[in-house]
């Protein structure tokens, strides 16, 4: 797998953003205009903020599963995962607010077996119905241990986009970056339901850094 983001400042996906906004931000100063380039110039400045890029120390352990992205755990449910695991699991939820940073990390190391993109919906990441109804990509992790992991990347009330940069087939790496939603999202993770949960409801966690889960 390869981690697009590694080394830089801000994801790729935002430098657009970032761009357009200071470019006219440039011209609008030079005009003269100087609310127009306030403007422009706030805009950048949240866009290079939101799509923020910093760096995790990712916990050693082939037996752990970290959060895939940062936010506060809404939810640890156990319960019949019919669509991809077709089997009980217990369900991690992590909602992501537009203030938190929003790129998405491996949970565990491994391969990626499975994808599948599932257009929906654009609920509150927040509301459980999102779980079902919103739209999402699911990622199946096979772990070194031979143990499956669904990720679950969803979008939320304002999140328009599911960004994913790897395929079935590539390596997963702990804490390595695989993707982002725009704006305000929510991450799904299941695990066997053997396992054993670090977290509880209201806690607040660091994709890549922060542990979840440990297999027993």
């Amino acid at each position: 797998m390869t981690d697009r983001a590694k080394g830089l400042p801000i994801a790729p996906e935002g430098v657009p953003f970032v761009v357009g906004a200071a470019a006219p931000a440039a011209v609008a100063r030079l005009l003269g205009w100087r609310k127009t380039a306030m403007a422009f110039g706030a805009f950048a400045c949240f866009a290079g903020w939101f799509f923020r890029n910093p760096p995790r120390t990712t916990p050693r352990g082939d037996d752990l599963i970290l959060a895939s992205g940062d936010g506060e755990v809404i939810a640890i449910q156990k319960e019949f995962e019919p669509r991809y695991l077709k089997e009980q699991s217990i369900r991690i939820s992590i909602f992501l607010n537009i203030f938190d940073v929003h790129i998405n990390r491996m949970p565990c190391a491994g391969t990626v077996v499975d994808m599948a993109y599932q257009p929906g919906r654009f609920l509150d990441a927040s509301d459980q119905d999102a779980t079902v109804h919103n739209e999402q990509n699911a990622l199946m992790i096979e772990t070194l241990s031979q143990k499956k992991v669904l990720c679950v990347q969803v979008a939320g009330l304002v999140a328009r986009r599911i960004v994913c940069w790897v395929q079935p087939g590539d390596a997963a790496v702990a804490g390595e970056r695989f993707g982002l939603i725009r704006f305000g999202s929510r991450m799904d993770t299941y695990v066997d339901v053997e396992s054993l949960v670090r977290v509880r409801v209201g806690d607040r966690v660091k994709g890549g850094e922060s542990i979840l889960a440990e297999f027993t």
